[in-house]
């Protein structure tokens, strides 16, 4: 059987870029992110091995290295996709928008986020927890400098007397803790609440609803 990677480097020769890729090459880097994803959010990254990306890829490990050159470079690619995501629903909240909605729906996406993409949240968590090594610099320059904006403008609700005086970072790192705990801990979460709660979220959505309503209010 022809090997995907030397039939899709036939097709292309060395030309590998976006543009350029054909689609077997798509699909295999596609299978292989989602394996990477995976096993990283599953194994963390210094459990992960390529053997075990390459099984649950259904390729080759010859083939997976074709693509990528090693695991870090998958881990790198899937948290680079994941933070443009990860970070919209707080890039979102509006200077001009009320302010208790506009930080309560900033806990509802946070929340939906926790509920549909489990993994990536798990594969964030992990990266944080080791110190994160291959994240470091988005963190301490456009995260940061996200976090401080919004905090600017939830200081500036405040003023206004528009919402409770509640320190701005921590009440952003409160939605955080609250909501991806759903994803980081859901194995906990379920087990505690037994098999007849079969959706944690709905309630989980009406508590931090009432939760935060109170908090903020002014």
């Amino acid at each position: 059987m022809q090997d995907d990677a030397a039939e899709a480097a036939g097709q292309d020769g060395a030309e590998t870029g976006p543009r350029s890729r054909t689609r077997i090459q798509q699909r295999n880097i596609a299978m292989i992110l989602e394996a990477a994803l995976e096993v990283f959010s599953a194994q963390g990254f210094r459990g992960a091995t390529l053997d075990q990306i390459a099984e649950v890829a259904g390729l080759s490990k010859p083939n997976l290295l074709y693509y990528f050159p090693s695991k870090e470079a998958m881990h790198v690619e899937l948290l680079t996709g994941l933070l443009d995501t990860w970070l919209e629903p707080l890039r979102r909240l509006d200077p001009a928008g009320d302010p208790r909605a506009e930080i309560m729906g900033y806990m509802r996406g946070k929340l939906e986020m926790a509920r549909d993409y489990p993994r990536e949240s798990r594969l964030f968590a992990n990266e944080i927890l080791q110190g994160a090594p291959r994240m470091r610099p988005f963190i301490e320059g456009e995260l940061k400098r996200l976090v401080d904006e919004k905090a600017a403008v939830i200081r500036g609700w405040q003023a206004e007397g528009r919402i409770a005086p509640v320190d701005p970072h921590h009440l952003i790192f409160s939605i955080w803790a609250l909501t991806q705990h759903y994803a980081d801990f859901d194995m906990q979460v379920r087990a505690v609440l037994g098999p007849e709660v079969a959706d944690p979220f709905p309630e989980a959505a009406r508590f931090l609803d009432g939760l935060y309503a109170r908090l903020l209010g002014p």
